[in-house]
């Protein structure tokens, strides 16, 4: 008998890409009203740019095979640290952001952090599966630190300790599902506590007075709600007063009369929850729950190693974003610049998002032809 070949729309995860297309246009419309009082009708339509060049290059990398970034893995290794060097040599944003962060060339201006987190996922991915049966001896976790070490070191000397923690959490996350000894585990969890009394002091005196001001304010929010406290104190007041249902779709008070900063990038969720409610912010959690869902089907249908942990480091960087960014305009986190996936203004950061769904649908794609 013969085995009838899987249809394009049985190859294709449409339920994965439905989501992904019902966060970015939720995204656009929520940008949209963040931007409606300010005249920046130059964000939207950047944003709609980068999402319209994020689903071009959705399209490019399905239909390529997913092994062929870790055949390049140590190609996109090395560029992603020279893009690091250059970014710290040339990198324009510490006077508007407090970070070295930006790589302007003429009026385009991208964050060369957002795709380096791809590259990292992919080297790290393809570095365990060459090393999965020796992962656990000294000289081989060593060899991966230092490679891991490079990019997250240059990032914090940008510096950027928000993204430098995110590749941090990744990386722990990928050596945890690839089978890490607990033998290294609890003496790291031993280690850190130990040293946190001594480290934490000196960990404190080497941040910036607003990074402080950050942790402080997040610790008592009533501390400087007229100045540092300003952005905590006007965001939690809109996602209060949008109760239920909410104030309607570009009628907040504390959107449309601009009393929430960065409203259209780090706050977008608190514009979100302010016009739509409760609801929509139930609506948004249940889309990303949605692609977190599918992505562990994908992961547990994949017969590569590589993609799993691809996908699993995929899914950390997310989950990390999220938690961060709803957690910190809710009190849980301290504020940090860590943008919401799909729904946060900036055109690096949704061309990369939109870079790490096409591999995945890729992955999906030969989960279901069984053709590695």
């Amino acid at each position: 008998m013969f085995k009838k070949k899987p249809t394009f729309m049985q190859r294709l995860d449409m339920p994965l890409l439905i989501g992904v297309l019902l966060l970015c246009a939720l995204g656009l419309v929520v940008i949209r009203s963040a931007t409606l009082t300010t005249g920046s009708i130059s964000l939207i339509r950047s944003q709609v740019i980068a999402t319209i060049i994020g689903f071009i290059l959705v399209i490019i990398i399905y239909l390529l095979n997913f092994k062929v970034w870790l055949k390049l893995s140590w190609i996109i290794y090395v560029v992603s640290n020279a893009l690091l060097v250059i970014t710290l040599i040339l990198g324009i944003g510490h006077d508007e952001w407090g970070a070295r962060s930006w790589l302007g060339i003429g009026s385009f201006v991208f964050q060369p952090s957002e795709f380096v987190k791809i590259g990292f996922i992919i080297f790290v991915a393809n570095y365990i599966e060459k090393n999965k049966d020796t992962i656990n001896e000294p000289v081989t976790l060593l060899k991966l630190f230092l490679f891991a070490g490079l990019p997250i070191g240059l990032i914090a000397l940008q510096p950027d300790f928000g993204t430098a923690m995110v590749f941090i959490s990744i990386l722990a996350v990928m050596l945890l599902i690839s089978g890490l000894s607990w033998r290294y585990i609890f003496p790291v969890i031993g280690v850190g506590l130990i040293s946190l009394p001594i480290l934490g002091p000196l960990l404190w005196k080497k941040l910036d007075t607003y990074q402080q001001n950050r942790i402080l304010d997040w610790i008592n929010p009533s501390r400087a709600v007229s100045s540092t406290g300003y952005q905590f104190q006007e965001g939690r007041i809109a996602i209060g007063s949008g109760q239920l249902t909410g104030r309607g779709l570009f009628k907040g008070t504390q959107t449309q009369f601009n009393y929430i900063p960065a409203k259209h990038n780090d706050y977008i969720f608190t514009v979100l929850v302010e016009e739509l409610g409760f609801i929509g912010g139930a609506f948004l959690i249940g889309l990303y729950a949605l692609v977190f869902y599918r992505m562990y089907i994908i992961a547990e249908e994949s017969r590569a190693f590589s993609a799993k942990l691809m996908i699993v480091g995929f899914a950390s960087l997310f989950i990390i974003h999220i938690w961060e960014n709803i957690g910190m305009t809710m009190g849980l986190m301290p504020i940090t610049g860590i943008p919401l996936p799909f729904m946060s203004h900036g055109g690096t950061f949704q061309i990369a998002n939109l870079i790490c769904i096409g591999i995945m649908l890729n992955i999906s794609k030969y989960n279901v032809t069984g053709r590695y």
